[in-house]
């Protein structure tokens, strides 16, 4: 018997129990689906973790002073500006590099104190942090250079401060300091508060922090490196730069985000492992099930095999049209399924927030398809095989 006249039995075949090939072919709906699902959600995941890892600088390298509890530390060993000018002279591979101070504080909002955060900040900050200037402008030099009191607030300080007005212009109570508004900010991607920037923060230009702190040392020092490939060398020269600088007694604590995103990715794997090896046993189910349905059928069939037989068709004929019905209760599920998980992640992406896109990942598709048809005919093998052993004659005396 040709291939055609042997996809059109086993397709009759199906359509004559339409009911048993629907609920045989459920598993591997589910196990396709939940491997396109599985796959999708680990991607997105992955992707909105690291986005916020990122969003406190990408390749950046940060450094902060050891302080001992109950130790006074000596004015030589603190971060300077001189030390941020010799990073960015010596280190060629910087794409920015920037510093800031950050102390709690109080502004007054409808005369009553309300607790902030003031960062006055250099050069090269809004670069590595990713702020977006929502409404009015960014410090430019002459503000940087301290010649007048201005700041930039966040979205959320600006409507506790000023409400339905335009802030701009408008001028902010920050401890016994009155400063200009210029400017209303946000970060690229929140950081929900694990930086130094809260949801109510005041930037000002670092020179005006000596009216707060009484000097102008750094409390932190950033650099950028172009490249994640330069991370390494930028945090060692980072090291040598500011201890050929300070006494040697003086420690600094360097780090960088290469190991919370390997972490974040590593994490991010395991969990996609975990699931993907979930979606797998239910695939393993939905196999077993088309086993136990085909050998169901064989032995319903029985006489009709024994008739074919007899009137010649041969043994390959036989096994190939039984895998052909496992494939196709396993290739139409897996179809099925993987339109289902990609269906699910597309009504979905209009509640996530803006920013967050969901993406569609084209091997896990084929993955889904290809284990989900070879689960198909693994288990129909034995049942398709047992039919094609069948002895024509025992099987016309099959009752």
């Amino acid at each position: 018997m040709q291939f055609k006249e042997t996809l059109t039995v086993a397709v009759d075949a199906l359509r004559a129990n339409k009911l048993r090939a629907i609920l045989t072919s459920i598993g591997v709906i589910i196990g396709s689906a939940s491997i396109v699902l599985v796959v999708t959600v680990a991607l997105t995941s992955q992707k909105f973790v690291i986005s916020q890892i990122e969003a406190m600088g990408s390749n950046l390298v940060w450094v902060e002073l050891v302080k001992r509890p109950g130790k006074t530390q000596p004015l030589s060993h603190e971060l300077s500006l001189g030390d941020l000018e010799a990073v960015r002279n010596t280190i060629p591979s910087l794409t920015a590099s920037a510093g800031f101070t950050d102390i709690p504080m109080v502004v007054v909002v409808n005369g009553q104190e309300r607790p902030v955060s003031l960062i006055g900040v250099t050069e090269g900050y809004q670069a590595i942090r990713r702020l977006v200037v929502t409404r009015g402008r960014y410090f430019d030099a002459g503000d940087m250079a301290g010649r007048g009191k201005v700041c930039l607030i966040t979205q959320e300080l600006a409507v506790r401060a000023f409400g339905l007005e335009n802030p701009i212009g408008q001028n902010l109570h920050v401890g016994d300091l009155i400063f200009t508004v210029i400017g209303v900010f946000h970060e690229r991607a929140s950081t929900y508060g694990i930086s130094e920037i809260q949801k109510e923060t005041v930037i000002i230009p670092f020179m005006l922090m000596k009216y707060f702190t009484g000097d102008e040392h750094l409390g932190t020092l950033q650099a950028q490196a172009g490249s994640p490939d330069d991370v390494s060398m930028v945090e060692r020269r980072v090291s040598e730069i500011l201890h050929s600088r300070h006494p040697p007694e003086a420690e600094w604590n360097v780090q960088t985000l290469i190991g919370i995103l390997s972490a974040a990715r590593k994490i991010s794997l395991g969990l996609t492992i975990m699931l993907v090896v979930i979606a797998f046993i239910a695939l393993l189910i939905s196999g077993v099930g088309i086993m136990n349905i085909m050998l169901v059928t064989v032995r319903e069939r029985t006489r009709e095999i024994g008739i074919r037989k007899a009137i010649g068709a041969p043994r390959d004929d036989i096994l190939a049209q039984f895998l052909i019905e496992a494939f196709l209760i396993s290739g139409g599920g897996a179809v099925t399924g993987i339109l289902i998980g990609l269906a699910i992640p597309v009504g979905v992406q209009q509640l996530l927030p803006g920013n967050l896109r969901v993406p569609i990942s084209t091997a896990s598709v084929i993955v889904a398809f290809l284990v989900s048809s070879l689960t198909g005919l693994f288990f129909g093998w034995l049942p398709a095989n047992q039919a094609a052993k069948l002895d024509p004659v025992e099987s016309l005396r099959y009752e």
